[in-house]
């Protein structure tokens, strides 16, 4: 279980300091993010058919913020985890899901000062690393 969540770690790390660091020259067919390590919507890589049940969906109500990954939940293939970055990598908030949870949807405050791009993940145990970007107010 520490090897997951050390490579849970690192990934948003990864993905975060990359996007604050937004190399044009290595990343820039994938909008900044590493093809083949960091999946989103526009830039599914060879999951293109998973789309719609691995790239968190992020919805702004004030300072609430939802974030919903239409995933089945099974033993063998379930959403591990959720994180909320902000653009300079700072992480507001995280939760981790089990093979037993119904689903993965997850909910935080954003705190003050936040800054309005954030990006919601969403890492399945399966199907790699997703990330949404998003502005909020």
């Amino acid at each position: 279980m520490n090897d997951r969540r050390d490579f849970l770690k690192k990934s948003i790390f990864l993905a975060a300091g990359l996007v604050a660091a937004n190399s044009t020259t290595v990343f820039a067919s994938s909008g900044g993010l590493p093809s083949g390590i960091v999946y989103t919507k526009e830039n599914p890589g060879k999951w293109a058919k998973k789309v719609g049940s691995h790239a968190p969906e992020v919805k702004v109500e004030g300072k609430k913020v939802t974030l919903t990954t239409k995933h089945p939940m099974s033993e063998k293939h379930y959403i591990v985890r959720h994180t909320l970055v902000s653009a300079d990598g700072t992480v507001l908030g995280s939760k981790t899901f089990y093979p037993s949870d119904k689903e993965a949807v997850s909910t935080y405050e954003l705190p003050p000062g936040h800054g309005s791009k954030l990006y919601a993940t969403s890492f399945c145990n399966l199907h790699d690393f997703w990330v949404t970007e998003f502005m909020a107010k």
